[in-house]
């Protein structure tokens, strides 16, 4: 969908300290070039979500009651059960009362949560703004952040935007959204529905569920359908835009493993990779739903965004969704100097 009038006002993100790649030689199938993760000790993901969002709504000037709707995405467990993480995140950021969403998209629930964000927006009245936050914290015994998932490390953190109908540092072009549900066993396996949470695998393992897919599906056609929606989803959004690949300045790509990120972006599109960033994504890991969120506000809060630049946010998420956004650079962002490490000493205290 075409945008005329939808703006990031800010963005926010709260990451815990990196670590070093835990043992793992960096270049090994385990790492594939992921130097270090940050990994949270104590933090739990709605708690580094509400972090985050006070960071982007302090820096987008906005006060809790502009806030129209509250949507906050996620991956893995959010610290309870039964329990709606996105109505704390909207107790501590102090909110208001608008609507508090959790959305469940994997990896492409950021992407997801802020098309529906702009969507709604649409019907909103001028100066209304929506809160996207994305968190997670993958520990064991659960999840086993380097083998889990081979070919990416997961990594723990929260990040934030603020879309928003009055102004912002850029502007949102467009967002384009594709599905393929025939591929959504291909997480799933062989596996029977469990009773309750592990009670058929003790450690979520994607690569067992992954090889039992894909014994009956077969390779070649998986990977021709993954390869064929992810293009139809960025040449539609390119389209929306008004832009080519040439006319991109940015790439905001999923923090996979090099080899992945290669296969999947790098390579079929020429991109060079000093545009995007894994230099960055390297250090820090996949935060599940929250790369292109976080990605964003890197490129924001290290001062490389200027006035024209145009930014290309992709997704892909399991179930299939592939999303990609398009976002022109309006102004420089003017974050604060290291208001980020500011940001890691507030948080919720009344819990």
């Amino acid at each position: 969908m075409r945008f005329e009038d939808l703006f990031i006002a800010a963005t926010g993100v709260w990451l815990p300290p990196a670590v070093p790649a835990d043992g793992v030689t960096p270049g090994s199938p385990r790492s594939d070039g992921i130097t270090s993760v940050t990994v949270s000790r104590s933090e739990s993901a709605p708690e580094m979500a509400t972090r985050a969002a006070r960071s982007a709504l302090a820096r987008a000037g906005h006060r809790g009651d502009d806030i129209r709707l509250l949507l906050h995405a996620n991956v893995y467990y959010q610290g309870h059960d039964l329990w709606a993480p996105a109505s704390f995140i909207q107790r501590y950021a102090e909110v208001g009362d608008c609507p508090a969403i959790e959305i469940r998209q994997m990896s492409n629930g950021g992407m997801a949560a802020l098309g529906l964000a702009a969507c709604h927006l649409v019907a909103a009245g001028d100066g209304a703004a929506a809160l996207i936050t994305a968190a997670d914290r993958f520990c064991p015994p659960g999840f086993d952040r380097w083998r889990s998932d081979a070919g990416t490390v997961y990594a723990d953190g929260g990040a934030a935007i603020v879309l928003s109908r009055g102004a912002g540092f850029a502007r949102l072009r467009c967002l384009v959204t594709e599905s393929d549900p025939g591929l959504e066993r291909m997480h799933r396996g062989d596996d029977p529905f469990g009773v309750e949470p592990f009670s058929v695998r003790g450690r979520v393992d994607l690569d067992a569920a992954k090889r039992a897919f894909l014994a009956k599906a077969g390779i070649s056609e998986s990977v021709a359908r993954v390869a064929a929606r992810q293009h139809m989803t960025i040449k539609r959004a390119l389209a929306e835009a008004e832009s080519n690949l040439t006319d991109i300045d940015w790439f905001v790509l999923p923090n996979f493993g090099r080899r992945r990120l290669e296969l999947t972006y790098i390579g079929p599109y020429g991109i060079d990779i000093e545009r995007t960033t894994w230099p960055w994504g390297r250090r820090v890991g996949h935060l599940g739903a929250g790369d292109q969120l976080a990605g964003l506000d890197h490129l924001a809060a290290t001062g490389r965004l200027r006035p024209g630049d145009r930014c290309l946010l992709a997704g892909v998420g399991a179930g299939f969704t592939w999303s990609c956004a398009v976002v022109e650079v309006l102004a420089a962002p003017g974050y604060p100097a290291r208001e980020d490490d500011m940001a890691r000493k507030e948080g919720p205290d009344d819990r």
